[in-house]
């Protein structure tokens, strides 16, 4: 069920996904080569707190047998891990590193949720050109977030993007409606039909997210449970953002 949020809740949204903004501002002005993925989501996770909010994926469960639930703060992918790497005091951060970082923050009842890939250090063009693109994903995706259109207009144009400029996108994992639920309906692929799909109003709110593969877009799920990674081993990056559909352009919540 896809829930329209009113003015009340809208204002709940913005003060979690502005947590979520902070938080990423800080990230990006303390991430650096030498530090420990772990090290990463202790910074996170104490903005996150200081702001008044929970880090929403801590102790998520997917509820599979076998898979405990997530233990921390954020998810941290490095290089060829697309999204839900664990953080570890063992895994540490090199020069030349691309390293996504997603994140939810539920303050007040609602969730924020947004991702960033980080370039650390000398990075080469290559690694430059895939984060740039998978961001630009994201904004080409939203110009079709708004009343009349539908869900298959932004995964299309995501998806066509992507294609155009050499990469792949991932099939398996897809963006979401968001709110007092982390994952809420409707389902937002990086990939589909124009004119296709849940038509768009305002006061939806959507964590729009493409998750961008140098290579081929097979992909692998480690022992872990969690952490998913290219099959190719190639590069990859993810953008995302939590928005909210208006009567005329989309607002980005989780930009300060």
């Amino acid at each position: 069920m896809v829930t329209i949020k009113s003015k009340k809740e809208i204002e709940a949204m913005r003060q979690a996904c502005k947590v979520v903004a902070l938080t990423y501002k800080e990230l990006e002005r303390k991430i650096k080569p030498g530090m420990s993925t772990w090290e990463l989501d202790q910074i996170a996770e104490k903005v996150i707190r200081e702001n008044g909010a929970i880090p929403a994926e801590k102790g998520y469960d997917i509820g599979i047998k076998g898979v405990p639930p997530y233990p921390a703060a954020t998810c941290i992918s490095v290089n060829d891990e697309i999204i839900h790497g664990i953080p570890s005091k063992k895994k540490i951060i090199q020069d030349g590193d691309i390293v996504s970082v997603d994140l939810v923050a539920l303050k007040n009842g609602f969730n924020g949720d947004a991702a960033r890939t980080f370039l650390v250090g000398n990075v080469s063009k290559e690694a430059r050109r895939l984060v740039e693109i998978t961001k630009q994903a994201f904004f080409e995706g939203i110009k079709f977030a708004k009343p009349g259109y539908r869900i298959g207009d932004i995964s299309h144009r995501i998806g066509e993007f992507v294609k155009e400029n050499g990469y792949s996108v991932v099939r398996e994992f897809q963006g979401h409606g968001i709110g007092r639920q982390m994952h809420e309906d409707p389902g937002i692929p990086n990939f589909g039909k124009p004119g296709k799909g849940l038509r768009l109003e305002p006061g939806m709110t959507l964590a729009i997210e493409p998750m961008v593969i140098q290579g081929r877009e097979e992909i692998v799920e480690l022992e872990d449970g969690w952490t998913i990674v290219t099959e190719d081993g190639s590069l990859s990056a993810h953008y995302e953002n939590t928005i909210l559909i208006t009567e005329k352009e989309p607002e980005i919540l989780t930009i300060l």
